[in-house]
């Protein structure tokens, strides 16, 4: 945290090139985000990112996102319109990846590491890298359900079974997306074992896809819990 504030100071530092070119590999190759794990820990002495220029841009992301909700779906007005703001940016993106990140970081540390290493602290998880990870695996999300089903949702509020399969099937891919994201992340670590475990959540949203086919909704809910329509 001390290190992204230092460089949050050092604006003309920060390396945005680099960061829209990890969230568009993020999207086509995710693998290959985390190729250079290893030797930024060689070099940086840390597997976490020493520069916030891609946490500036999903906030930034989010933002606009907010904005676009509030006038053309839910015809907020300014007030809301802020509220909708601060939800997507700090409860959406922040507090839930805390949340998550914590809860794996934990996890990962207590479980999914070598039994000789247990005390070897450059074989650890660090909470910094858990929340870049969940960074990482975030915007795919947010392209599918914060702007697709944008994009989509004349189509996936329908009382239809097609538009419930459409709406159902974005959501899916964008959670599965997300666990295989995060796998990825701590796979890329070499000390840790077992990581494969981090998929097992993707059976659980693949068995709650073909449940709520019989006539769940899941894009209803969620706007209707969101904006009230």
């Amino acid at each position: 945290m001390k290190t992204w504030l230092r460089r949050l100071s050092r604006w003309p530092q920060l390396d945005f090139e680099l960061a829209i070119w990890q969230m568009c590999y993020l999207c086509i190759a995710p693998r290959r985000v985390y190729r250079n794990v290893y030797y930024h820990k060689q070099t940086k002495n840390t597997w976490a990112r020493d520069d916030p220029a891609m946490l500036l841009l999903i906030s930034l992301c989010l933002i606009i996102a907010g904005i676009l909700w509030s006038v053309l779906y839910a015809h907020y007005g300014i007030a809301q319109t802020i509220q909708t703001i601060f939800s997507f940016v700090f409860l959406h993106f922040f507090l839930v990846g805390l949340l998550i990140s914590t809860s794996l970081w934990a996890l990962s540390n207590k479980f999914l590491t070598h039994a000789t290493h247990v005390h070897a602290t450059d074989q650890k998880v660090e909470w910094p890298y858990a929340f870049d990870i969940h960074a990482n695996s975030f915007f795919p999300l947010f392209l599918q359900l914060y702007v697709a089903q944008l994009l989509l949702a004349p189509v996936v509020t329908r009382s239809n079974w097609v538009c419930l399969w459409v709406g159902n099937t974005l959501y899916l891919c964008a959670f599965v997306q997300y666990a295989y994201v995060t796998y990825l992340g701590y796979s890329a670590l070499p000390f840790l074992v077992r990581t494969e475990l981090l998929l097992f959540p993707i059976a659980l949203f693949a068995a709650f896809y073909i449940v709520s086919l019989l006539g769940f909704n899941i894009s209803h809910v969620v706007l209707e819990a969101l904006f009230g329509r």
